[in-house]
């Protein structure tokens, strides 16, 4: 070897000292990278994490590495609501994605990488970040540093096809069963997101306050409600309080997927239930009652239903007035409301009163039609003739139609003149067209007073004009009582004669003494022939059917009473 040959060639050290850093610095940097994010994913413990930035999807964060981590905005209360930059977080890392960020957990997470870290994890339940390598019998095949198996039903999703598109993709999971010896390994994503799905419930309770005003979506519904998604925990949306109108079903305003902004009325987080209500964020339509509705007032409304009582009708929505079932018809007597109106029906009515305080407006429908009785006295006054069908017999008397919601009464004592009549079926029936005379009225109390016998022709009037006190007259004894007797003095034409006390005795004795026309033609026979005397004649004590002479004690053309006595 030269002496030249010892000598290092400078070019070639210069080129060796040129090139050797630049590699070097390659070397570490991947070294440092891989280090770092085998260190970061290898991490069991949590780290904190800032916000930085955010977008529609996801919130980014500085976990201390060269690359931001991120997490998307659902894994935080109300879709990241409130979450700003600078904002700061416990995290930990599962692993990258495609775009190179890391991906985040609000959970601890471990990268396993040997039996021990998996022994660990198992111990002290702590998630595992592994990738699903393809569907086995029964479920998953996943590496977590080790093969393990996730059962399907514990895999989180529920059809075959979607277990095939989890092929290739990292999961969370955590190891349930663990055996080193025969290195069976079992692990579970379902209750990572059980846990994250509870840890969120549990952050959305105590974020919510009675009387916040949130918004939501429908996610299902009930005969008695509906449920309403508010970002992780479901609220009840109870149908009474959908709307101030009443609801049959909540299809009626409210559809699937539908976006609604609600108030909270009430939430119990130990229960984990929250009531909702959309009606409140409205105006409470009987704060206005008072103004909008007065007496006398005519309004339309709707029937909304029918109760044994009456119908309850909606004025508008969350306002409802009631017709009692005795305020439905002037004419007839309803029984049941359905025999008048049906649910649905517009109809028009009177407000009777008004109870803001109680919630309660009373209507009346047959007011709307009009009080027939309102021209009762201009039509049927006192005096004046009608006639009508009888519509009711009772003891006391009948009934009949004047015009329609009018009615009058004839007294059982005003149907006939001619006799007696115990009631008022013996000589009337039910349709029967009568004519009677309006005899009394009292427009306040809604009743007239008719007279039939009042327009039947009689010769009473006549016989009154003709006769006078002490005229001297025949008539046939036709009633007998202890003190008197009832003679007819004519057709239709009665007065009542009192029993001396002398011939009292003599009266009782022959009071059911038939007509005896007998003594009658002795006695006539006798005066004729002048065969007795009259101080020697006894009068015959009166009975049934004699005819007698009378004298006229009183006569009053006003009453048309007659008092008589012996003559």
């Amino acid at each position: 070897m030269t002496p030249d040959e010892l000598i290092p060639d400078a070019s070639a050290e210069n080129e060796t000292l040129t090139e050797s850093p630049a590699e070097s610095f390659g070397e570490l940097l991947a070294e440092f990278e891989h280090t770092h994010t085998h260190k970061a994913e290898g991490d069991a413990k949590q780290m904190e994490g800032t916000v930085v930035s955010m977008d529609a999807e996801a919130v980014y964060l500085d976990i201390g590495y060269k690359t931001e981590g991120m997490l998307l905005r659902s894994a935080f209360p109300r879709d990241a609501e409130g979450v700003t930059p600078g904002s700061t977080f416990a995290v930990s890392v599962k692993g990258r994605n495609p775009e190179g960020y890391y991906e985040l957990s609000l959970l601890r997470v471990a990268q396993a990488t040997d039996w021990a870290s998996l022994q660990e994890a198992f111990e002290q339940k702590t998630a595992v970040v592994g990738t699903v390598t393809a569907v086995v019998k029964g479920g998953l095949s996943v590496d977590v540093g080790v093969r393990a198996f996730m059962p399907a039903s514990r895999s989180g999703v529920r059809e075959a096809a979607e277990m095939e598109k989890m092929v290739g993709q990292q999961i969370t999971c955590r190891i349930i069963k663990l055996d080193t010896v025969e290195e069976d390994v079992v692990v579970d994503r379902r209750v990572i997101a059980e846990e994250e799905a509870s840890a969120l419930q549990g952050s959305r309770f105590a974020e919510l306050r009675v009387g916040d005003v949130v918004s939501g979506q429908v996610r299902s519904m009930a005969s008695y409600g509906a449920f309403v998604d508010l970002g992780g925990i479901d609220g009840l949306l109870h149908i009474g309080d959908i709307a101030w109108s009443r609801l049959k079903t909540p299809e009626d305003v409210l559809s699937v997927g539908q976006q609604v902004e609600v108030k909270i009325l009430s939430v119990d987080a130990e229960a984990k239930r929250v009531s909702l209500g959309m009606k409140q964020l409205q105006p409470e339509p009987w704060d206005a009652v008072a103004e909008k509705y007065l007496a006398g007032q005519r309004i339309t409304g709707t029937v909304a239903r029918l109760m044994d009582f009456g119908a309850f009708v909606e004025l508008e929505p969350g306002v409802e007035g009631l017709i009692h079932v005795s305020e439905m018809s002037w004419v007839k007597k309803v029984r049941k409301p359905s025999d008048m109106l049906k649910e649905g029906e517009t109809v028009e009515a009177v407000i009777l009163s008004v109870s803001p305080g109680e919630r309660r407006i009373s209507l009346g429908l047959k007011q709307a039609l009009g009080d027939p009785w309102s021209e009762v006295p201009k039509k049927f006054p006192v005096g004046s003739a009608m006639e009508g069908p009888v519509t009711r017999l009772m003891k006391f008397g009948a009934f009949v139609q004047l015009a329609e919601g009018v009615e009058g009464l004839v007294h059982v004592s005003e149907i006939t003149a001619d006799r007696h009549i115990h009631h008022p079926q013996d000589v009337l029936r039910v349709g029967e067209m009568v004519k009677a005379q309006v005899v009394g009225l009292d427009a306040e109390k809604r009743q007239i007073k008719l007279s039939m016998k009042e327009l039947v022709p009689t010769s009473r009037g006549e016989y009154l004009e003709e006769h006078k006190a002490g005229d001297v007259v025949s008539g046939r004894v036709v009633e007998q009582t202890a003190e008197s007797v009832v003679v007819e003095l004519g057709e239709g034409i009665r007065a009542e004669c009192p029993i001396v006390a002398s011939s009292a005795a003599a009266t009782e004795s022959t009071s059911n003494v038939g007509v005896d026309l007998s003594s009658l033609t002795s006695m006539l026979s006798a005066r004729w022939k002048g065969g007795a005397t009259a101080a020697a004649s006894k009068p015959e004590p009166l009975g049934l059917g004699q005819i007698r002479s009378f004298r006229i004690a009183t006569l009053d053309r006003e009453t048309g009473t007659i008092r008589l006595e012996l003559a």
